[in-house]
């Protein structure tokens, strides 16, 4: 069977680093808010091109934290009005309406799966305040006509760069085009902890004094709480863990670009539509995601094959029960997305021979 993701796999490439950086946090006696933690902010904002790293718990929390700060800084208020994609994962919207905030959903481009740029323009209104595009499965949403826009109407723009670690436009990596950028470290994504954590990146060094203060109970100094608010803070041992896999973060894309390669020139499949990309290094790979009018049909015959996929994602943020009756408009094109996509196996391995018979398989298919 050819795993969707093997993540042993994966880490066991740095077993050894991993296992002795756990053990320096653990013979350190520091375990909250150390070495490791500031360690990692430093190189991480260094690698994104960034002045300002923070570490939370999560990448939801830094997407919830960054809009947070703002509100506290004077810049948004309840019932200000958030452009954001309609294909995304849930966690984009999630931060939104838990700012009291209102999420307006603009559909895809159809080649890239990213917001539409005109899409946006169209969106804008007197209570648009923030524009918040999500780099989908690894690819760099068109971000110089995004601030252009947001320049253009007063508007703040905040990256969801959960999936998009070291994917680059014109020089500038993910995480350095927007005011603010939230990231994730899920074990699954390109740069992954060993359990939950995540990152702000910024060059606003106010921006970046609120986020950490809310971050940590809404404190600057310990027992004197300015405001009200939460614990999401980067554990050291998370912070360890990523310093290492940091380091061979270009060396996995590198990878994933050239697994990607061999799927976009191999499968000649005629039932399959593959992804459409500007620039290699725009894209990261975080998922190979084709589409397929006939896609259980062709998970199915996958599985069967020996070969293991996923679904990213089934089911809109508009359809789930979640937001029922929140959203009046339809949105067919995401809606037809998320009925046709299907993730193919990739990794930051060197691993020729399951792609190889992975395309092998999709040629097969007879739909």
């Amino acid at each position: 069977m050819i795993d969707f993701l093997d993540l042993k796999a994966v880490n066991q490439n740095y077993a050894q680093a991993l296992k002795d950086a756990c053990a320096r946090v653990i013979d350190s006696g520091w375990y909250i808010g150390g070495q490791e933690v500031s360690s990692f902010e430093r190189e991480f904002a260094t690698y994104c091109g960034s002045k300002h790293c923070i570490g939370v718990a999560n990448g939801l929390d830094a997407l919830i934290l960054t809009l947070r700060a703002w509100k506290e800084l004077g810049k948004l208020k309840d019932g200000d009005e958030v452009i954001v994609p309609a294909n995304t994962y849930i966690a984009s919207v999630l931060a939104i309406t838990e700012n009291n905030l209102v999420p307006v959903l603009v559909e895809p481009d159809v080649d890239t799966f990213n917001i539409s740029v005109s899409g946006i323009r169209e969106a804008i209104t007197d209570r648009t305040r923030v524009i918040l595009p999500v780099h989908l499965y690894g690819c760099l949403a068109d971000m110089p006509a995004i601030v252009d826009l947001a320049a253009q109407y007063g508007l703040l723009v905040l990256e969801d760069s959960a999936q998009a670690h070291g994917a680059s436009l014109m020089g500038r990596k993910a995480g350095s085009w927007g005011d603010a950028s939230g990231f994730s470290f899920y074990p699954g994504k390109n740069l992954g902890a060993l359990g939950d954590a995540g990152a702000i990146t910024t060059n606003d060094d106010e921006l970046a004094k609120v986020v950490r203060a809310l971050g940590n109970y809404g404190s600057y100094k310990k027992y004197e709480n300015f405001y009200q608010g939460l614990n999401s803070r980067l554990d050291e041992i998370q912070a360890a863990m990523l310093r290492v896999k940091l380091q061979h973060l270009d060396i996995e894309i590198s990878m994933r670009q050239r697994s990607a390669f061999q799927y976009r020139v191999g499968i000649n499949n005629e039932l399959l539509i593959l992804p459409k990309v500007d620039s290699e290094a725009q894209h990261v790979w975080h998922l190979f995601v084709i589409r397929c009018e006939k896609r259980d049909a062709l998970q199915r015959y996958l599985s069967e094959s020996g070969v293991q996929t996923l679904i990213h994602y089934p089911i809109p943020p508009h359809k789930q029960r979640a937001y029922q009756g929140l959203f009046e408009s339809e949105y067919p094109l995401t809606e037809k997305l998320h009925e046709q996509v299907l993730s193919l196996p990739i990794s930051g391995m060197d691993d020729q021979e399951s792609v190889v018979e992975v395309i092998k398989q999709l040629n097969k298919f007879p739909g």
